[in-house]
């Protein structure tokens, strides 16, 4: 497997995955195509920018047999980008169970020449109890190990029947994923992983999470695809079923790198239109604010009198361009730097995704991916930003700051970057010149002097808002962890009104200097 990253920012990535029919550019959203009756055609996916697609391997064997194998995937769905074929395990869900073992479908996969295929698996779905969830656990993982082990004849019996030339790479043939189920049993979650990691894919895929969804639990599937991601950080990993515009944000921030749905004819067909806070039906619109090819050229009025099945049709295609448009969003953002505030002013669009997003906190996983420098300033808005990955990180480096000095001032950040190239720092090396001068920032924590220069101090904007200590106890920790780290005799703290709750609560032994105009003369 072929897998190049090129963009990172928290855990999303822009990489490029390298398979038989080209290179699919992640993260990537995989539209569902039905096999058979698919009513938005294949070619119109491919003209808006839709790399790869994914349909059902096991409806196409029941429909077409053995004329699949010698047609292939590709000529059945009229599509000549990157596919991948899920196995039946949807049916699974839906049904119970299916007609086929694992070793046929590994063996028809292949046959079709998928480019991206999974194994038969036995979807946990949601709501489980721990026992039935391990079972279906374990009966995917032996589906996994014996479609592997077809595999590697299949391979074995290429290579003696085709001499190897220099075009033959790890990219050719089928590239295999491990299905992880265990929903919101995370233990298993990480037992799947692992084990399937151990089996030797090098792609995994999170299975289970469409009822999540359904009920907006994000907070949920945002921790099974952290306990993933924990346990494989570096391998692709594609998200069953994520297919609703408020869900593309956080899955790419979290790590995800290809997803698929069919929410687009799904919701199409019950009359919701998608919009980039969620979805909205039909009959309750009286304009349409998107301006998609679709959208522009009717109205909400003309829309809704439309026969069914062109109705159907027109909103499938605007809610594709929809998803397309979140995706190369969040794209953008990772380019700039901004998918922090991009997914934050998502998250302010529902509740549920404001809930998820909130687990941030504890994620350590998104600082690996998040630049040690960014080119654009730092954005520091709501007591959420104290969080990220950049602050976090400050604070670590000016909390572990030591220095031999015996004198601390601290003074409120100003406006003007770095704190030492402003007028008040000469002024106070003018009367103290042997003291630590430290400005202060809520979100960043106590700020030396010396590295006031570096990322994000000396390139962030803060708003100017009023701020509660109690929402701030990164703060208060880092300036705890900074004072017990030296050995300080006198501390001076020039204090706005942030700083005197902070001493209130913190308890810290000062000289209080209230803020304002003649601050230095009264130091």
């Amino acid at each position: 497997m072929s897998f190049e990253i090129r963009h990172t920012d928290l855990a999303g990535r822009i990489g490029r995955l390298q398979t038989t029919h080209g290179v699919l550019e992640t993260p990537a959203f995989m539209p569902v195509v039905h096999p058979v009756r698919q009513s938005v055609s294949t070619q119109f996916l491919k003209s808006l920018g839709f790399e790869g697609v994914i349909t059902n391997a096991y409806i196409a064997l029941r429909h077409y047999g053995d004329d699949a194998r010698t047609r292939g995937i590709h000529d059945i769905i009229n599509y000549d980008g990157v596919i991948m074929t899920d196995s039946g395990g949807y049916q699974v869900l839906e049904y119970g169970s299916v007609e086929i073992t694992a070793e046929t479908m590994a063996k028809f996969e292949k046959d079709i020449k998928s480019d991206i295929a999974v194994p038969l698996d036995n979807p946990t779905g949601y709501g489980l109890d721990h026992e039935k969830a391990k079972a279906s656990v374990e009966l995917t993982l032996e589906n996994a190990r014996l479609t592997l082990e077809i595999a590697k004849k299949e391979k074995k019996a290429d290579l003696n029947q085709t001499s190897l030339d220099s075009s033959t790479n790890s990219a050719s043939g089928t590239l295999w994923v491990g299905p992880v189920q265990g929903a919101e049993h995370f233990d298993l979650v990480e037992y799947s992983t692992n084990a399937l990691s151990e089996m030797g894919f090098n792609l995994l895929a999170l299975g289970s999470p469409v009822e999540l969804m359904k009920s907006y639990e994000f907070a949920i599937l945002a921790q099974m695809i952290v306990t993933a991601k924990k346990v494989a950080p570096s391998k692709p990993i594609h998200l069953f079923g994520a297919g609703h515009p408020l869900t593309i944000p956080l899955v790419i921030a979290l790590g995800c790198d290809t997803f698929d749905s069919a929410s687009y004819m799904l919701y199409a067909k019950d009359g919701r239109y998608m919009h980039p806070n969620g979805t909205a039906h039909v009959e309750e619109l009286s304009y349409l604010s998107c301006q998609c090819p679709i959208c522009s050229r009717t109205n909400a009025k003309e829309l809704l009198g439309m026969d069914e099945q062109e109705r159907v049709v027109q909103i499938a295609k605007h809610n594709l361009y929809t998803l397309k448009a979140e995706v190369d969003a969040s794209k953008q953002a990772i380019m700039d730097g901004r998918l922090w505030e991009h997914l934050v002013q998502k998250a302010r669009g529902h509740p549920k995704l404001l809930e998820a997003v909130e687990l941030f906190n504890d994620f350590d996983i998104l600082e690996a991916g998040t630049p040690f420098f960014k080119e654009k300033a730092l954005f520091l808005n709501g007591s959420m930003d104290q969080y990220r990955p950049e602050a976090k990180r400050f604070k670590k480096i000016s909390s572990e700051f030591k220095t031999a000095k015996k004198k601390l001032i601290l003074y409120p950040e100003s406006h003007r970057h770095p704190f030492y190239s402003t007028k008040i720092f000469d002024d106070i090396v003018e009367k103290f010149s042997y003291a630590q001068i430290c400005s202060y920032n809520s979100f960043l924590g106590v700020i030396p002097a010396e590295i006031s220069d570096i990322f994000p101090a000396a390139h962030n904007v803060t708003s100017r808002i009023e701020r509660h200590a109690r929402d701030y106890p990164t703060f208060i920790e880092s300036l705890n962890r900074f004072l017990s780290n030296n050995n300080f005799e006198e501390i001076i703290v020039v204090a706005d009104d942030f700083m005197h709750q902070v001493l209130e609560i913190a308890n810290v032994n000062a000289r209080i200097v209230e803020y304002g105009d003649d601050a230095i003369s009264s130091l």
